[in-house]
């Protein structure tokens, strides 16, 4: 019987040649694995966000599965591209929370617990914007940051995703970050 990563490895192919059935199949292998990338996500944000990982997770799937070709050849691609997708879900989504806030005909509150949740929105925005730069900058950089702390895949499975060496990755990873704490901490652009 063959493994699950082997399923997954030969559905993606059946979905990148055009069968979309194989989504049909892929579903319940990979949706445990996805629920645990939203949750981890999640976890980050604010008490109380709308979104929950099984929503996330939903509006995910939909995003991938409108694509019209597969554009990754195994599980750790597949799994790179979803918390990407996921990722910018939660930004979307904080970017229209945002815009509610400062223009939606509400009214202003001074409350604490208020301007913490608008301060964590900003900060995912601001990160988001810092990681958008670096990927103009960067993009293997940008990509190494995203797989490690958005799709929690170690040194050496991102390097096997990028075909680099695990001190390559290590390298980008600590001048990503000091790249990005220097364009976190600097006064707004």
């Amino acid at each position: 019987m063959p493994s699950a990563d082997g399923d997954i490895t030969q559905l993606l192919a059946r979905w990148a040649n055009g069968d979309r059935a194989a989504l049909d199949a892929l579903m319940p292998i990979v949706y445990n694995e996805l629920h645990k990338i939203a949750a981890a996500y999640l976890r980050r944000e604010r008490a109380g966000h709308t979104l929950q990982p099984t929503a996330l997770v939903h509006e995910a799937w939909l995003r991938l599965s409108r694509q019209d070709q597969a554009i990754f050849d195994h599980r750790k691609r597949f799994y790179a591209l979803a918390a990407q997708v996921m990722r910018r879900i939660l930004v979307d989504h904080a970017r229209a929370v945002n815009a509610d806030k400062r223009g939606g005909g509400l009214k202003t509150t001074l409350d604490d617990a208020i301007a913490v949740e608008h301060s964590r929105t900003v900060e995912l925005i601001a990160l988001d914007d810092a990681l958008d730069k670096l990927a103009a900058v960067s993009p293997r950089q940008a990509q190494i940051v995203q797989l490690r702390y958005f799709s929690g895949l170690n040194i050496e499975e991102i390097a096997d995703v990028l075909g680099v060496s695990p001190s390559t990755v290590g390298r980008d990873q600590k001048t990503a970050e000091a790249w990005l704490g220097h364009m976190l901490s600097g006064p707004p652009a």
